[in-house]
């Protein structure tokens, strides 16, 4: 599989999400939001789809919904020939391991009193792949795959950095040797240097172990550096999308080109 690959590896048809809040005075009214208003994207494989939008846009709602870790109003997640949204149980779970998620904040999706030798390799033993010795040795491979050490094994995360935490939560999602992996604003709560390192393997390990990525951002400059085709998403909705080359370039909407010109430094584009 390659980046410019036409096959589509994960298509997702007519996603609708609306959720309940509490409204009024003292909280005692309900008031729907529509999370996700028929919202259609596709994946290719061995490629990078970047979503992005401001906050509130959508775009997590739409990371937990093609996971199943939400469950959709309707709509239709095609994932190798399979309806995510109509599977459950030990289908789906079969399903799962061949998608898996990078969180945003690599402080709060680690436990604290797991060791990274348990946090990565808790897949492996969810799903019964390999002996323990097996899954201890593809532990120690995938932790040497994202720059540590197996000195690492037995230690906590409170004793690692930020982008080293970071470091766990990729070979954590990347153990199983997943096709399609959705990474959730994984650099967003990094310093910018060391954004650029957790940019630079994931695009290294995509090209290594031939994965397929869906990439949520409002930073559109990191956007620009790593994904190949982009979804802009606005209260609920997908208002463009296309290559990333061509929409920076010359986007159709109002929207699209009022976010490319807040990123800083950048020429604003004319109307």
């Amino acid at each position: 599989m390659n980046p410019t690959s036409d096959q589509h590896i994960l298509i997702a048809c007519g996603l609708n999400k609306t959720y309940t809040q509490r409204s009024g005075r003292f909280g005692f009214g309900n008031s729907k939001v529509k999370a996700l208003d028929d919202v259609s994207v596709s994946l290719r494989a061995g490629s990078t789809l970047a979503v992005v939008g401001e906050s509130g846009s959508g775009k997590s709602t739409l990371a937990r919904c093609l996971l199943q870790l939400q469950p959709l109003d309707s709509g239709e997640v095609m994932f190798q020939g399979n309806n995510l949204a109509k599977l459950s149980g030990h289908a789906l779970r079969q399903e799962r391991r061949h998608l898996q998620m990078i969180f945003q904040d690599p402080f709060a999706s680690l436990n604290p009193r797991m060791k990274v030798r348990d946090i990565v390799g808790e897949g492996l033993l969810i799903h019964e792949i390999g002996s323990p010795k097996e899954q201890l040795d593809q532990v120690v491979r995938m932790l040497e795959r994202v720059g540590l050490k197996t000195a690492d094994l037995n230690k906590y995360p409170h004793e690692f950095s930020g982008g080293q935490r970071q470091r766990i939560g990729i070979a954590r999602a990347l153990v199983l040797e997943p096709k399609v992996v959705v990474c959730d604003e994984p650099v967003s709560a990094l310093d910018v240097s060391i954004q650029a390192q957790i940019l630079l393997l994931l695009k290294s390990l995509q090209q290594e172990m031939a994965l397929s990525y869906i990439f949520i951002s409002h930073d559109l400059r990191v956007v620009r550096h790593i994904a190949d085709d982009i979804a802009v998403m606005h209260k609920g909705k997908i208002v463009e999308q296309g290559r990333v080359t061509e929409i920076y370039a010359a986007p159709a909407q109002d929207y699209t080109r009022n976010l490319l010109n807040s990123i800083p430094g950048r020429k604003p584009l004319a109307a």
